[in-house]
């Protein structure tokens, strides 16, 4: 990528946090609501040096930024997704574990993808970064792109989206507020109050207008044949199903993602069945699951294929839950329910 001065990103924000509050716009359209516009950006957009050194404790860690990260690498598409709807293109020096395509309303073309897995430690360095924003804990480890105590040492923040801490902050049941107070905390890393207030309104005004679908219900089907993986009752799937109204067969289980069994499903027969599509597993494939089992292939949902599909990245804690929302919302809609 071009060098630049670490604040021409910051000249050209507004541009990616109208793009991303367009996508949610539109989205909007195809469920009967208009969400609000975005307010008009100052002239005055680079980070004041009052903000920092800014300390935060996440996910058990301390870390202590002196200064807005300038180079910056992400792991997983939440972290990318954060990064591009804030307007801090500029920033990424590349991405890795990419789930799926990244919207073509975010940007990030010109963002290199430097491992289709976590990238190893060694790979990491090469690069130079002085911050490393990834979607799972479990990215930082001494077999991935290194653990985050050595990674300081050598002079790398590394940030862990909260909602998906294992080891501490982990919220017992995921909000929406929580995605907001990411959000807003990545802002404030960055420097990038405006541009994440801005989005945070957008999204408050969109999920505010969504449409209830009361008394449906929903198997959240991410993957596995012999034994499904599911959405469960205290993560970003359960979240968003709560903002339109769908009753989760997995509710019970106080997980983000669990490990269910099909004789549940098929006593709860539930109304529609929400596929989670991704670059290893598309909606294809599960479809062709539940059908060629003989007692999936007699539920409800199967035998009038009442399937809805939602894109893998936007069904983890970040910018995209609420377009998850209005997705799933729109397909309730086209089936009539």
């Amino acid at each position: 990528m071009t060098s630049r001065s670490p604040f021409t990103a910051r000249r050209i924000l507004p541009r990616r946090v109208l793009a991303a509050a367009g996508l949610l716009t539109g989205l909007a359209a195809l469920t009967g609501c208009t969400a609000a516009p975005v307010p008009e950006p100052s002239d005055s957009r680079e980070p004041t040096a009052s903000a920092y050194p800014l300390t935060i404790d996440n996910c058990g860690t301390e870390l202590t930024i002196e200064k807005a990260p300038e180079r910056v690498l992400t792991i997983k598409s939440t972290s990318t997704e954060m990064m591009l709807a804030l307007g801090l293109e500029d920033r990424l020096i590349g991405h890795a574990f990419p789930d799926g395509p990244i919207p073509d309303e975010l940007g990030g073309e010109d963002v290199p993808v430097i491992s289709d897995k976590v990238p190893g430690q060694e790979a990491v360095l090469t690069l130079e970064p002085d911050f490393i924003f990834a979607g799972w804990e479990s990215n930082f480890s001494a077999d991935g792109a290194g653990d985050r105590d050595s990674l300081a040492e050598l002079g790398v923040n590394t940030y862990v989206s909260p909602a998906a801490c294992q080891s501490a902050e982990k919220p017992a049941e995921l909000r929406f507020e929580d995605v907001f107070d990411q959000i807003a905390e990545v802002g404030s890393i960055f420097g990038a109050d405006e541009e994440a207030t801005a989005l945070i309104a957008e999204q408050r005004t969109a999920l505010g207008e969504l449409t209830a679908a009361a008394g449906t219900t929903a198997l959240w089907y991410s993957s596995g044949s012999d034994t499904p993986f599911v959405g469960a009752g205290a993560g970003a799937p359960q979240m968003i199903m709560d903002a339109i109204g769908i009753e989760n067969i997995a509710a019970g289980v106080n997980e983000s993602w669990t490990s269910f069994n099909w004789e549940a499903v098929v006593d709860a027969n539930p109304d529609v069945i929400i596929l989670v599509e991704s670059d290893w597993g598309t909606a294809e494939k599960k479809i062709g699951v539940l059908r060629s089992n003989p007692a999936t292939a007699k539920l409800d949902a199967v035998v009038n294929e009442r399937f809805i599909t939602v894109p893998f990245a936007a069904t983890e804690a970040g910018v995209r839950n609420v377009e998850a929302a209005q997705i799933i919302a729109e397909q309730l809609e086209a089936l009539g329910l």
